[in-house]
């Protein structure tokens, strides 16, 4: 599959209703834009996507870290999710997502261990896309549910998918929603 483009953002969210959130939190979202080999026709076997996922997890990993100060990064939370053009099917994402580009991510981020939350859906170009996140170490942490939107506006083309990771260095802004007992 050939790569169009890729695709950026970076947010640093100061305040919020107006009040101060202390630390800032950053938010970065990487994105690679593909053709879909497989749209308009079926294909049975996916598997040959399972490598290129994990070639992606590696290289938006890389590039998310770099735009948030390098290997150093502090990254508390992550997501990873996908547009599919209106002429392919949402299992080609999913075989671009889930068998080996969690565990790409993973590997580069210190001590990453909790399963990525995800998204797909099908979309024309220009679609906003809420990607989830969630702690990396805890998946329950309630301060780190959250999510990341963002668009690409001449994206996907209808034979195109959109791959995303999403991280922060930080929960919610200003959190204090607490677990309750039961």
């Amino acid at each position: 599959m050939r790569i169009r483009k890729y695709f950026s953002q970076l947010e640093d969210v100061q305040t919020e209703q107006g009040r101060p959130v202390g630390r800032p939190v950053r938010r970065v979202v990487t994105a690679a834009v593909l053709e879909n080999e497989y749209a308009g026709r079926w294909q049975e076997d996916l598997s040959s996507l399972y490598e290129l996922g994990r070639d992606l997890g590696h290289q938006l990993t890389a590039s998310a870290l770099q735009l948030l100060g390098g290997e150093s990064a502090l990254v508390e939370a992550y997501g990873k999710g996908a547009l599919v053009g209106t002429s392919g099917e949402l299992e080609h994402a999913a075989a671009l997502l889930h068998p080996l580009f969690g565990k790409a991510v993973r590997s580069r981020l210190m001590q990453a261990l909790s399963i990525m939350p995800s998204t797909v859906k099908r979309a024309a170009p220009g679609a906003t896309l809420d990607v989830p996140v969630h702690n990396v170490l805890d998946p329950w942490s309630f301060d780190h549910f959250d999510a990341v939107s963002f668009s690409i506006a001449d994206a996907p083309h209808p034979r195109e998918i959109v791959i995303v990771l999403a991280l922060t260095e930080g929960g919610r802004p200003l959190a204090r929603v607490q677990p309750q007992p039961g």
